[in-house]
């Protein structure tokens, strides 16, 4: 993968790794769209890149929104070489205590934006012949972690969709590669939300004395660029448990081999 003069498309681009892959593709020679809610801070971190940059502020909840934003991604250079599904909002709260509408709300931000950012994606990189996919999920998608019980679920959900997706276009020039951070030095903690719904306003020691965003941010571009397909960013045990849980190439080149063997056909074919 050699970004030079590539366009890629970041969501949850305003801080934290989203910001840091985008001033990483930038430093390559890469174009950025930078997409989030916040259009000033997408503004500050556009104006760290030297390359050309697109702003296209959205909450990715909303489908007309997007189908707007998608439209004027793809037409900026003609095409997203590389797309990078990272927004996402963390939880701080025991199951027991935590409100229905805390789970739908993490469920719809980490899980159903994230599909429907890649669908929007999916017809024009197969038609184009290329094109990576990228989705953020978290060491929380490999193993459960207590009080992330709606963000697991969410996680574990977006490595599945990865997943089965990667095989479904294994034979359209498409790569897709899921990423796996441990403990990054964000405000993911602080942002996260509390059994009521509210932010929890605090970080933990943990992501505090977590990797820098900006080496994560290397080692995820090094890694796609040598076509992995899962990426653990992680250290300690937190590397351990990822690794532990990791994917055998040999078990997902099989289901892609049933993809090329024509098993959708056969099950389109089916009554």
């Amino acid at each position: 993968m050699n970004p030079s003069a590539q366009t890629a498309w970041i969501t949850g681009a305003s801080s934290g790794i989203g910001a840091a892959l985008a001033r990483e593709w930038a430093a390559r020679g890469g174009h950025v769209v930078l997409s989030g809610r916040d259009e000033a801070r997408l503004q500050a971190v556009a104006a760290d890149i030297a390359t050309d940059t697109l702003i296209l502020p959205f909450d990715v909840r909303d489908e007309a929104a997007l189908a707007g934003a998608a439209s004027k991604a793809l037409n900026w250079k003609g095409s997203i070489d590389f797309a990078v599904a990272n927004a996402g909002i963390s939880q701080r709260s025991a199951a027991l205590e935590t409100d229905m509408k805390v789970n739908r709300e993490i469920i719809e931000v980490d899980l159903i934006a994230q599909i429907a950012f890649a669908q929007s994606l999916i017809g024009p990189m197969s038609a184009h012949g290329s094109g990576r996919l990228a989705f953020v999920s978290s060491i929380a998608g490999k193993v459960g972690v207590p009080m992330r019980t709606a963000y697991c679920a969410a996680k574990f959900g977006l490595a599945g969709y990865a997943d089965a997706l990667r095989a479904e276009l294994s034979q359209s020039g498409v790569e897709v590669h899921t990423i796996y951070p441990g403990s990054i030095r964000t405000d993911v903690s602080r942002n996260a939300l509390t059994a009521d719904g509210s932010v929890r306003g605090k970080s933990d020691k943990a992501i505090e004395e977590g990797i820098p965003p900006e080496d994560a941010a290397k080692t995820i571009l090094d890694a796609i660029a040598l076509s992995q397909r899962e990426i653990i960013v992680a250290r300690g045990m937190e590397e351990a448990m990822g690794e532990l849980r990791r994917t055998p190439d040999q078990l997902l080149d099989q289901v892609a081999n049933m993809v090329a063997q024509g098993y959708m056909e056969r099950l389109k074919g089916e009554d």
